[in-house]
């Protein structure tokens, strides 16, 4: 199926692994050229570089002025003309909420909410200069079910979601949607990474790391965790003219967890 997304340039935050990685890795074998941004470069990424399908931005995003040299770098080659925020960071808590620091808040709600504010705030101006652009911010299904052992990562993707919504309707006037995509577990550090949700859970209970991830989708309609990959394709039906008519959504992609009408 033609995406659509031909000599279109992305940007990408969080761009090096896990989901913004296939997100990345699929943007460009669709023919979008990426600015792919991310704090170190890994093999992967140098791939889709030495093939010419997209620039490698170092950029630290707790930094307020690293967003608009990323978005600087779309400029440049006329963009952009797809934002995907990715970027963020979920550590487990198993000390409860009394354990979570200011400055344990202060890094999540950066990188999960206020990176994601300043790369659309610079990403924006251009975008309504040509009249069109598409924006997706992958958020998380603890936007809607709140987890004490990711207490603050949960209310920063409600933020995120909350944000996204809003911007829609002040954007599409001019031709920009924006939408979100809340995914379940999904196979990547967050969840079975060495110090990742399962391992965390695992050094508390007795249980064993697998046993763990299973019971987390054991309840589901289809009992199993998504793939990075799946992620990736939900986003770039998103970002293409096959959804041309889609704005201030928020899709989830979770194996049926949540289970309730919203």
């Amino acid at each position: 199926m033609d995406m659509h997304v031909d000599g279109k340039t992305a940007v990408v935050t969080g761009a090096s692994k896990g989901i913004g990685l296939a997100i990345t890795q699929t943007l460009a074998d669709a023919g979008a050229h990426v600015i792919a941004g991310a704090r170190t470069q890994t093999a992967e990424l140098k791939e889709l570089i030495d093939a010419g399908t997209a620039t490698f931005v170092a950029v630290d995003l707790t930094d307020p002025a690293a967003p608009a040299a990323l978005v600087a770098a779309a400029v440049e080659r006329g963009g952009p003309d797809i934002l995907i925020n990715n970027v963020g960071v979920a550590t487990p808590r198993p000390g409860g909420f009394t354990s979570i620091t200011d400055d344990d808040w202060d890094l999540t709600l950066t990188l999960g909410l206020m990176a994601t504010v300043r790369t659309t705030r610079a990403a924006v101006p251009p975008m309504v200069e040509q009249g069109s652009g598409v924006i997706v911010m992958v958020s998380s299904v603890n936007a809607f079910l709140p987890d004490p052992m990711v207490l603050d990562y949960s209310a920063t993707k409600a933020a995120m979601t909350n944000f996204a919504k809003g911007l829609s309707k002040e954007l599409g006037p001019r031709g920009i949607r924006v939408n979100s995509v809340s995914p379940g577990p999904v196979t990547t550090d967050l969840w079975l990474g060495p110090d990742g949700i399962a391992t965390t859970l695992s050094s508390t209970s007795g249980e064993s790391p697998e046993a763990i991830a299973a019971s987390a989708v054991a309840a589901t309609p289809l009992g199993r965790f998504s793939t990075p990959q799946e992620v990736a394709d939900l986003v770039m039906f998103l970002t293409s003219d096959h959804a041309a008519n889609i704005t201030g959504a928020d899709m989830t992609i979770d194996s049926g967890m949540i289970n309730t009408m919203r």
